[in-house]
């Protein structure tokens, strides 16, 4: 399968095709706005596939374009990393140290900035590129995100309820329940679940947040940092926030 990206400015229904010089039919899948500063771009994706494979337009355009280094997903590449590496991303000597395992594993070079921008540790794009996530991904043995992705659905369930069991997920939440989180060495806040993975900061000790601030997370695992994305703060451009980078939360409860 191959796929041919092309960057235009276009907008229309999806699911047109045609046929080529060479006979190959072109299917054009839906089409995605990614943010990317300065400039907005509009990627439209064609697969060049028999009528069969048609399908999995859409999923494609899922795997690559809907997922932010936030999503559930993401979190867990992260966690299979640090699992099979044995050793937790936390300081600029770790993600060095990762660099030079991929390298020494797949021959193929992430930089430890790109690297940092995925674990948070620094602010920087909120959609990882495909390139980045694959690479990730070979380096656990698998060819490709979309074979990682598959995977997650065919996990054993004991597998998924030790992995809920951790924390708390959005999906667990209704608008105006609470959760009350810890880390250390004496931080706490406690989080409004407004809907649509979005949060209000209502009580905070010892830590950067304020009362009112708002952001955006999916989960909440013990002993794993805290994303905050979108963290908006008084007066202040939204950001990401990390809490617990080294140890990750203390615990995790709804109030």
């Amino acid at each position: 399968m191959c796929i041919r990206i092309r960057h235009r400015t276009i907008a229309g229904p999806t699911g047109a095709s045609h046929r080529s010089n060479n006979g190959v039919v072109l299917q054009q899948a839906p089409l995605a706005v990614i943010k990317k500063r300065p400039l907005r771009r509009f990627f439209v994706f064609y697969l060049h596939v028999c009528k069969k494979s048609t399908t999995f337009a859409p999923v494609l355009n899922k795997y690559i374009i809907s997922l932010t280094k936030q999503s559930p997903e993401i979190v867990t590449l992260r966690a299979d990393i640090e699992h099979l590496m044995g050793r937790q991303m936390r300081t600029p000597t770790d993600f060095d140290w990762l660099n030079l395992r991929i390298w020494d594993t797949c021959h193929e070079y992430l930089s430890p900035t790109t690297l940092k921008r995925l674990w948070g540790y620094i602010d920087g794009a909120q959609m990882p590129r495909h390139t980045t996530l694959s690479i990730l991904c070979r380096l656990l043995g698998y060819t490709s995100w979309e074979e990682y992705l598959d995977s997650l659905s065919t996990r054993h369930e004991e597998e998924s309820e030790t992995f809920a069991g951790e924390g708390i997920r959005t999906d667990e939440l209704h608008p105006g329940d609470c959760v009350e989180v810890a880390w250390r060495p004496n931080r706490r806040a406690v989080l409004r679940f407004e809907g649509d993975n979005n949060f209000t900061i209502i009580e905070t000790e010892n830590s950067k947040l304020h009362i009112g601030d708002t952001c955006n997370t999916v989960c909440f695992l013990v002993n794993r940092p805290m994303y905050l994305d979108n963290l908006v703060q008084e007066h202040q451009s939204p950001k990401t926030y990390v809490a617990g980078k080294r140890h990750g939360l203390t615990y995790v409860r709804k109030v």
